[in-house]
């Protein structure tokens, strides 16, 4: 299981949100094993005057939060952090300083979904990849 945000300014995510979630799940699934029909993505589009970042980034600049049941290896948590800037840079043309990425992970007990805790419920994937 897991669900990603994707934070950055409405004017900049306006035009590209459908091809940015593209990249994001096709990376998901090629690293995570993930199903191709498990998306869950919200866009968090921000007024300038509310998203201050750092000095040395542009417009452009976006924070991909990837929150998900615990059980990956570091190595395939790596493998999708590098996979995501190369792709988003070569499909979307945005500089890796204006992307940054973070995994957040918790245990399967914390999460709920189709009426039960993620660790009741058997899942068509697996999470130890």
């Amino acid at each position: 299981m897991s669900q990603i945000k994707i934070y950055g300014l409405r004017t900049n995510l306006k035009d590209i949100k459908q091809k940015l979630s593209d990249v994001i799940h096709n990376c998901v699934v090629e690293s995570l094993s993930f199903p191709k029909n498990k998306k869950a993505h919200r866009f968090i589009n921000l007024e300038k005057d509310d998203f201050y970042y750092p000095e040395g980034r542009t417009d452009e600049y976006i924070i991909i939060e990837i929150i998900m049941i615990s059980g990956r290896t570091v190595e395939t948590k790596k493998a999708l952090i590098k996979m995501l800037f190369k792709e988003i840079n070569s499909q979307l043309n945005i500089s890796t300083t204006d992307i940054e990425i973070s995994i957040i992970e918790s245990p399967a007990s914390n999460w709920g979904f189709r009426g039960m805790t993620g660790d009741e419920v058997s899942l068509n994937y697996k999470i130890e990849v």
